[in-house]
């Protein structure tokens, strides 16, 4: 069964950095594509970024371009976000998604809102505060 655990959230100033981690186990992974999303209070979750885990290969909503990275560690089972420039719209809760039957070349298709609806496994999210 795949577990998604995330962790690394906080409180951080405008301009600072927090570095997002989400532990995955249960399966094996080569074949998935891992993302983050984000959900602000009565939102729904919306897209932040995703990983092939195959390849290495990236994708991001536009807001967060140049400011956040999507990464993975294989040997530790292990996908990151970096998020430096943080903003104050960038508080909310941070959640890690797994998913092994859509690819990147389909989440640049689809809205930022309704990708969640694409992906099967999800962690328990962490907030993410950011102060002015």
């Amino acid at each position: 069964q795949v577990q998604l655990v995330d962790s690394g959230g906080g409180l951080v100033q405008a301009g600072g950095s927090l570095r997002l981690s989400c532990a995955a186990s249960g399966r094996t992974f080569s074949s998935y594509i891992m993302g983050w999303f984000r959900q602000y209070p009565g939102k729904e979750r919306e897209f932040v970024a995703a990983i092939s885990w195959s390849d290495g290969n990236t994708y991001y909503t536009d807001s967060v371009k140049g400011r956040f990275t999507i990464s993975r560690d294989n040997a530790k089972n292990t996908v990151f976000l970096q998020m430096n420039v943080l903003k104050p719209e960038d508080t909310a809760v941070y959640y890690c998604a797994a998913d092994r039957d859509i690819n990147l070349g389909t989440i640049a298709t689809i809205s930022p809102q309704f990708l969640q609806y694409e992906f099967d496994y999800w962690g328990q999210g962490t907030q993410v505060t950011v102060s002015s």
